[in-house]
């Protein structure tokens, strides 16, 4: 794909969605780091719901400490994993407070250190959080970069550093909620809803197809 059009996606993403962000409910980075542990092989849908229940009791590593790990499963225990999300989540939220002072870090060694957070979810605190240009390669931005020859690549990693690459710097901030989104609700797995997509023209999905 050559950059004019990954230029005109991007224009075309942006036109119907000026301002994209995640569909998790937050309202500080801590509260977006829990959500985005929780997520894990979860719905943003039973997150939010668990979320909204949990933030005003506990919205803070001390809070959530305070609440105790067998309290805070009652109170995530319709999430997949819940056990073990639990945990990680109580083991950070006491790394937060004995080496970061109870904030969430902004660099990404830091953010990765903590129990239950990897690379993807990393990704997802430093642009959404904090405004930096990355891109957190799910499993909807995997497939649509393979599918319409955006990036193609064999792993996760390899899809982020083209992404990181070939999207114009001036999109690079908002690319990876627009990718999502398009991936969630058009360009969906089983059944992409090519008739409703405004990149159609553009996607090297449907000449495989012919």
């Amino acid at each position: 794909m050559n950059p004019a059009k990954r230029r005109e996606i991007f224009l075309r993403l942006q036109a119907v969605n000026p301002h994209p962000t995640t569909e998790l409910e937050y309202s500080t980075p801590f509260e977006l780091l829990v959500a985005v542990m929780l997520s894990a092989q979860a719905t943003d849908v039973s997150v939010n719901a668990a979320t909204r229940h949990l933030f005003p009791v506990a919205n803070t590593p001390e809070k959530i400490l305070a609440l105790g790990e067998e309290k805070l499963r009652e109170y995530i225990q319709r999430i997949g994993l819940y056990k073990t999300k639990a945990k990680h989540v109580m083991q950070t939220c006491r790394l937060l407070v004995e080496k970061h002072g109870g904030a969430v870090p902004q660099t990404r060694e830091e953010l990765e250190a903590l129990p239950g957070v990897g690379r993807k979810t990393a990704n997802v605190i430093l642009n959404t959080a904090f405004g930096q240009p990355t891109i957190a390669v799910d499993t909807h931005i995997f497939r649509l970069a393979n599918r319409i020859g955006l990036a193609p690549g064999k792993d996760v990693l390899e899809v982020e550093k083209k992404l990181l690459k070939f999207v114009p710097e001036e999109f690079l901030h908002d690319a990876h909620h627009w990718l999502i989104l398009h991936g969630r609700y058009v360009c969906q797995a089983r059944k992409p809803k090519c008739g409703a997509c405004i990149i159609y023209d553009l996607c090297e999905y449907k000449k495989k197809e012919v």
